[in-house]
């Protein structure tokens, strides 16, 4: 699974308005709204909250990857944000979280989802990787090194 192939450059927001877990998920739908990614964003909204009441997104080292499963999308979909600061996200390690990593897609798009999730634990699990793009200022630096990462260069 490359990151690059559903993830749109125009779906990360660096930073997020918003600053607290709810409004973030939110702010992330709506990235993808715009970028006509998903067909109907409340119903992606719900899914996704619904997720994170029944165990946080918030896996640890700074990362929080909220996602849901919601009819009308037509395929997997990515969105990234960025908060000014860090922010609680109720993460497993108590510590806040950097970046923040919406992932949606279809019901029937099971592997895909799951290979889109691991993808985006591995990557962050690099040390190096991970430092670069926290101190990413934009969503440009964040575009760029994905795409570097993503492309092996």
């Amino acid at each position: 699974m490359n990151l690059v192939e559903i993830l749109d450059r125009t779906c990360i927001k660096a930073p997020l308005v918003a600053h607290e877990k709810q409004a973030v998920i939110n702010e992330l739908v709506d990235v993808l709204a715009q970028a006509k990614r998903v067909q109907n964003p409340d119903l992606l909204k719900e899914a996704v909250w619904m997720r994170e009441q029944t165990r946080t997104t918030g896996i640890g080292h700074g990362l929080a990857i909220p996602h849901g499963k919601c009819a009308g999308m037509e395929s997997l979909a990515m969105a990234i944000g960025k908060p000014a600061e860090p922010l609680d996200f109720e993460a497993i390690d108590g510590r806040p979280v950097h970046l923040i990593v919406l992932l949606a897609s279809p019901p029937d798009r099971t592997s895909d989802h799951i290979q889109a999730l691991a993808r985006v634990s591995r990557l962050m699990t690099m040390e190096d990787f991970r430092e670069r793009i926290y101190a990413a200022e934009n969503a440009d630096e964040i575009w760029e090194l994905i795409q570097e990462k993503e492309e092996g260069r």
